[in-house]
């Protein structure tokens, strides 16, 4: 489709999905977010038959919601996720502060119960993952509570080995956090961080080795790019072509390997429940509840920034977190 949507009123310049991606890019938006507010918007668009948001509001914006909900059934989260673009839209693009925006209604996420693998069920999981970066990373999902995109991305820098720490940077909601790095996968990072560093000496050989930098960092310390210290920890298995610069670069491995590895060893594990790599963050938390952990240690190690949000695993009193072990450590 055209960046030139056609307006009853006059066709927008540059073209208005161009506009919204470089709004998006200035306010340092994920790739992810940009690719789905644009096929949010190009939806809604195509949902009213071409005409231009200028010339619409909040009639049409409930009656695509209203049709995500009705026809095809979406979750709240995905409807809520269809407004949030559409209201980047009209806000930060074209720059229309109506009054009608904030009385759009939010679909209400239903409160449910996060799926909770026992221990054994955990053991059972993790013999199933015969690929070694896969194995650690289920292992850091369960045993340091990171959420899948966070394990993919994490940079060699923000591995603390001496002080068995991983700093996450820019997790959800943007924000950073220290989570623990369970004693016992210490030298299975160590040996993939040593593949990772192979890989980009070959890389560098070969006239590449550059990768991702957050928010204009390339620009500001040119060297960073190359630099070891910057490379993931789980690189991709090729190069592959940054679609913000343009560039080649060795990008992290995909996520959706270890979705797959995931369900495949739910399977042949015998695992009935509904597990996702989430479900190993979920049984992180609620593990280390059950342990007699604080529930405010617990909290921080999840970054959650409302200890009600941790509050939803167990209703374990309090004991006072001291010395945290992570429930990988105690498996057998």
């Amino acid at each position: 489709m055209s960046n030139n949507i056609p307006s009853s009123a006059s066709a927008p310049q540059p073209g208005l999905f161009s506009v919204t991606r470089e709004r998006l890019r200035l306010k340092h938006y994920s790739i992810r977010t940009e690719r789905s507010y644009l096929a949010w918007i190009r939806r809604y668009i195509q949902f009213h038959d071409k005409r231009h948001p200028r010339d619409m509001g909040k009639v049409e914006i409930e009656a695509f919601l209203t049709s995500l909900a009705v026809d095809r059934d979406v979750a709240a989260a995905t409807q809520n996720q269809a407004l949030s673009a559409l209201l980047f839209l009209y806000r930060e693009v074209l720059d229309l502060p109506l009054p009608w925006l904030d009385d759009v209604v939010r679909a209400k996420r239903p409160a449910r119960l996060p799926v909770v693998l026992t221990r054994h069920e955990v053991a059972a999981l993790r013999a199933q993952i015969r690929d070694p970066q896969l194995s650690l990373i289920v292992d850091l999902l369960y045993g340091a509570g990171l959420r899948l995109m966070e394990a993919v991305r994490l940079r060699v820098k923000d591995v603390e080995l001496e002080r068995g720490e991983l700093l996450v940077r820019d997790g959800k909601g943007g924000k950073d956090r220290i989570t623990m790095l369970p004693e016992r996968l210490k030298d299975a990072v160590v040996a993939q961080i040593e593949f990772a560093r192979s890989m980009h000496n070959a890389d560098l050989q070969a006239g590449q080795g550059r990768v991702w930098l957050p928010h204009a960092l390339a620009t500001k310390y040119p060297g960073a790019a190359t630099a070891f210290g910057w490379q993931y920890v789980f690189p991709a298995a090729r190069l592959s072509i940054d679609p913000r610069s343009g560039t080649a670069g060795r990008h992290h491995l995909d996520e959706k390997q270890v979705q797959r590895a995931v369900k495949r060893a739910c399977a042949a594990a015998g695992i009935d429940k509904p597990a996702t790599p989430h479900t190993l963050r979920h049984s992180f938390a609620t593990h280390l509840l059950e342990a007699g952990y604080d529930i405010r240690t617990v909290q921080e190690l999840l970054g959650h920034s409302d200890v009600k949000t941790t509050m939803i695993y167990t209703h374990v009193l309090n004991r006072g977190g001291r010395g945290v072990v992570s429930p990988l450590d105690g498996l057998i």
